[in-house]
């Protein structure tokens, strides 16, 4: 059993967020306890309560495991993919498979978000509309995100990039921009979370690999094994 505790909440619509989400590990618990995090084209802005700390993460290209002590409690907002770089001042790539502190890249903005958390009574409200009130305040989303996401579900990179507008070049460079990944890695990506989404639905193996468009069910083991690391069973 799961030691942790894990909450997700809708996040406003519109507002470019997958949701808002809090885990804390029990001061009761037995020790720490490890949490495996697969790639899902999301960049997370994460508060752990009592240290005060706010942490950037991701967009991943690997699976890892994130550490919980006993008593740590974390409040946080995931963005959709391709949507927190105007956010958070940088390129998506710039903070790729990477954790780190919000304040290198909001600087004392981010001590003040962080004594605004501590001194909440719902620090989760908190968190999102501070964060939203930063999206409305920033620059606008690149226009392809969202489009992009469709065309790589249903075709090929140069389709995707001939539906756009764009040479394969050019949709490259804005997709590192916006999505951390190249072209390629966001399919991947997000056709992994799709055939996980159908697995945990609990639909067969072998129709997971062909609604999701993957070869045969050893190239959808192929693919889980390599973005996460484990296999699809354990997963699900």
């Amino acid at each position: 059993m799961n030691p942790s505790r894990y909450r997700e909440v809708p996040a406003p619509s519109g507002a470019g967020l997958a949701c808002a989400w809090s885990q804390e590990l029990s001061r009761d618990a037995d020790g720490p306890f490890e949490q495996l995090v697969v790639p899902d084209g999301c960049i997370d802005l994460i508060w752990w309560a009592g240290e005060g700390k706010i942490q950037v993460a991701g967009p991943d290209t690997r699976s890892n495991l994130a550490g919980l002590k006993p008593g740590d409690r974390l409040i946080a907002v995931r963005f959709r993919p391709g949507m927190a770089a105007p956010t958070l001042g940088v390129p998506a790539d710039a903070v790729r498979d990477g954790r780190l502190p919000l304040r290198d890249l909001w600087g004392d903005a981010a001590d003040r978000l962080g004594d605004l958390l501590t001194a909440s009574a719902d620090p989760q409200a908190a968190l999102t509309a501070a964060v939203l009130n930063r999206t409305s305040a920033s620059g606008p989303v690149d226009p392809i995100a969202r489009p992009l996401v469709t065309a790589l579900a249903e075709g090929t990179v140069r389709e995707a990039a001939h539906s756009l507008g764009l040479g394969e070049r050019q949709l490259r460079r804005r997709t590192m921009a916006a999505f951390g990944y190249s072209p390629k890695t966001l399919q991947r990506v997000l056709r992994f979370q799709r055939a996980l989404k159908l697995a945990r639905a609990g639909h067969p193996f072998a129709d997971v690999a062909y609604e999701t468009g993957y070869t045969d069910q050893a190239h959808l083991a192929h693919e889980v094994r390599d973005l996460a690391g484990t296999p699809l069973t354990g997963l699900v």
